[in-house]
């Protein structure tokens, strides 16, 4: 296994901010046969702990420490150690976090589909694993849930779960036609990267993984979080559609969803106006008005259920 990994030039990612407990922890624990570790020092407080990471650092062929000017957030930084690895020919960056939430024991099994060619892109997914769900805080098991649905809606990767999960592994031949500029700097990171695969038409392959939780402080508020996600899981939507459906392409789909949306809407609205014109003037609404805007409904909620079913048969698939 290690033979084939030689053959491959890895590099690996680990955006750093407030883990001295958990980096050195991190850093132990990366297998031989990754070339070279990218550290990137986002502003930290906390600086990195000598005994277990700064003398690793002494080693300029393996592991590499790179600091921001100013905070950028996690996205931020992993973008800055992709480029990092972009520049210096990798074949293949996987982004680990620092807080020792991610078993680099599952390293091989996120290299192996890539090196296979049968994705361009591997992550964790942290729901195949029954003991694992049970052992996620309920917080974070609930926000996760919710979050991998909306992001599946959003991003178009219906086929794809745990979209949040940051264990990565990418071919660099694919970040190369990637904007960073136009992928999100903070905890939207991954769902914003996500969201640019699906116009390079990056296959995508999910690997059961546990997370671990230990001592770790989380930087996330979750309120705060729910707000933001759903605000650009919102914006990256309505883009995908229609670039996909108007822009790059016109199809049955571009069809369904010009019909559909005004049908629906059209019959939510007049529907609702009805209701309270007749209701304020105690009058019966007449059947015909009925029978239009129960149609209208009925027939552009149809119209948007075919519209999924051909995004979802649209989304890109493992070789």
């Amino acid at each position: 296994m290690n033979s084939t990994f030689s053959n491959h030039k890895i590099a690996i990612v680990i955006p750093y901010y407030n883990a001295s407990k958990q980096i050195g922890r991190v850093a132990l624990k990366i297998p031989k046969f990754v070339d070279t570790v990218i550290i990137v020092d986002d502003c930290s407080k906390e600086p990195l702990p000598k005994v277990e990471v700064e003398e690793k650092l002494a080693n300029k062929n393996r592991f590499i420490y790179l600091k921001n000017e100013k905070n950028l957030g996690v996205g931020g930084a992993t973008k800055n150690g992709f480029q990092y690895a972009i520049d210096n020919n990798f074949d293949i960056v996987v982004k680990v976090d620092a807080d020792d939430q991610m078993d680099l024991n599952y390293l091989p099994n996120l290299l192996n589909p890539l090196i296979e060619n049968k994705s361009e892109v591997s992550k964790g997914n942290r729901f195949k694993d029954l003991k694992a769900l049970k052992a996620m805080p309920f917080v974070r098991k609930f926000g996760n849930l919710g979050l991998s649905f909306l992001t599946k809606v959003a991003t178009g990767y219906w086929h794809n779960f745990d979209p949040t999960n940051g264990f990565l592994a990418i071919k660099t031949s694919i970040l190369k036609e990637i904007d960073f500029s136009k992928v999100h700097n903070r905890y939207y990171f991954e769902t914003s990267l996500l969201a640019k695969f699906y116009f390079q038409e990056a296959k995508i392959i999910d690997i059961p993984m546990p997370a671990i939780y230990g001592d770790e402080q989380s930087n996330m508020n979750v309120f705060k979080m729910l707000f933001t996600f759903s605000k650009n899981l919102s914006k990256t939507f309505i883009k995908r559609i229609v670039k996909r459906y108007f822009l790059y392409d016109f199809n049955i789909g571009s069809v369904y969803l010009l019909l559909g949306i005004p049908l629906f809407l059209f019959g939510v609205v007049f529907g609702l106006y009805t209701w309270v014109f007749h209701s304020s003037n105690n009058t019966f609404t007449p059947t015909g008005t009925i029978m239009i805007i129960t149609l209208s409904l009925i027939l552009g909620f149809q119209l948007l259920l075919q519209a999924i079913q051909i995004d979802i048969a649209n989304a890109p698939k493992n070789k």
